[in-house]
């Protein structure tokens, strides 16, 4: 009998471990607002996509503001502030636990300024204004100016250039309010294909582009698949000002609030955050309103994700974001912007 000799072939496979960044966590100081009594601000840590971890402080003797990161995510420092005492210094760390008061703020907590943030107002040598200040609450604002001039904005990647024009023999033209900006261009240099931006969906009107705040020379926002440009508009004296992305995606409108809103990039990260103003808003269990605050992220679509409690009347009081692997670490947006 004649043996066959089977050789049994064992593919090998190998198995590649991608290394994804560390999800990114957000400490957030909020004041959510009540019918009786006095709110207080306290802290909230949520991950990235708005999952809240946990609350981590609850001390009622004053209000707790301005949380930072440290450089390595491993503590937070944040001010306690109380009715006709010094500020206080605290820190806590993200798994919670029970917070420690500080002799002193770390000299990094002192040295850390609120983020560059999507801005309408020129203030070199000036104090920075807040962002979520809409203009015509600052007498800074500079926007008049741009009336009946035509500017002109090319995207630095050469795919995109804006046009501001107005038509002079237009009423809508001539007012920053509704209506305004639907002759400024949208062109797409590599093809020549241009639209006004009155025929784009999600137009309301829109006045002056806006730029960064640290570099006024950047009029977008360019990260991923994330392609935008913001503007601001005056509503009135009742609503202040609103904010648009001009989504270069689609093209498309998109309203980044009622009110004001101001955008905090993420380097490195398709999406931003918005410092959210919301007027008038309901107080539950009361018929009283508040002009409220918040935190909201934007990805790449556009689609947003606001860090506290649904349907909540609340104030912001500071914000930090923690993303490892990235650069910067922390990005920060101090309750009074400097």
């Amino acid at each position: 009998m004649r043996l066959t000799a089977r050789v049994l072939i064992v593919p090998t496979f190998f198995l590649l471990a991608i290394e994804l960044p560390a999800a990114s966590e957000i400490v957030i100081a909020i004041r959510y607002l009540q019918t009786e009594g006095t709110s207080h601000s306290h802290l909230y840590l949520y991950r990235e996509d708005g999952k809240i971890l946990r609350q981590l402080t609850t001390d009622n003797s004053g209000q707790d503001v301005d949380p930072i990161f440290a450089p390595d995510g491993e503590v937070i420092a944040f001010t306690r502030k109380k009715d006709g005492s010094p500020l206080e210094f605290w820190s806590v760390h993200p798994l919670g636990g029970t917070p420690t008061k500080l002799d002193a703020a770390p000299d990094w907590y002192q040295q850390t300024k609120t983020s560059s943030y999507f801005t309408n107002r020129d203030v070199p040598g000036a104090e920075t204004p807040s962002p979520s200040a809409s203009p015509t609450a600052s007498a800074a604002r500079t926007a008049a100016g741009m009336m009946g001039e035509r500017k002109s904005y090319k995207a630095p990647d050469g795919s995109v250039e804006l046009i501001l024009r107005e038509d002079p023999s237009d009423p809508e033209d001539q007012v920053d309010g509704e209506h305004h900006g639907k002759h400024y261009v949208l062109r797409y240099l590599k093809t020549g294909i241009q639209a006004d931006f009155g025929t784009l969906p999600g137009f309301f009107g829109v006045y002056e582009i806006l730029h960064d705040r640290e570099n006024p020379d950047r009029h977008f926002l360019f990260e991923g698949l994330l392609r935008a440009a913001f503007f601001g508009l005056h509503l009135n004296s009742t609503d202040g000002d609103t904010s648009f992305a001009l989504d270069l995606n689609g093209p498309r409108f998109v309203r980044l609030s009622p009110n004001w809103a101001a955008p905090v990039p993420l380097p490195g990260e398709a999406a931003f955050v918005t410092l959210t103003e919301n007027r008038y808003v309901p107080i539950p269990g009361s018929t009283k309103t508040a002009n409220c605050s918040y935190i909201e992220r934007w990805d790449a679509q556009l689609q947003k994700i606001r860090y506290a409690r649904p349907k909540a009347a609340a104030i912001f009081y500071g914000a930090s974001i923690y993303r490892p692997d990235r650069t910067p670490p922390v990005i920060t947006i101090r309750q009074n912007a400097d």
